[in-house]
């Protein structure tokens, strides 16, 4: 049984992390923004300003790079250990 118990807490605690994750993630539209029609001689149309900077297409490259690079420093050693962690055990 003691085999089982550390994958089935890293499954659970996974499973925890994405269902938590997608949960806080979903929106929906709030119901009383359904009908403004009666609220439609009370609004005043404005412009809208044009935006300042515009990002441009692939600007986060830099990002998912340098987050692959933190995975590897982490994922790396830990590979390279598990042998040894396994025996002292």
């Amino acid at each position: 049984m003691k085999k089982f118990t550390r994958p089935i807490l890293t499954v659970g605690l996974g499973l925890i992390l994405a269902l938590s994750s997608a949960a806080l993630t979903y929106s929906t539209q709030p119901a009383g923004q359904g009908n403004l029609t009666a609220a439609g001689f009370f609004l005043q149309p404005t412009t809208t300003p044009q935006p300042a900077g515009v990002s441009e297409i692939g600007s986060t490259d830099g990002i998912v790079i340098m987050g692959a690079i933190i995975a590897m420093i982490v994922i790396i050693p830990i590979l390279l250990r598990r042998k040894q962690w396994i025996q002292s055990t």
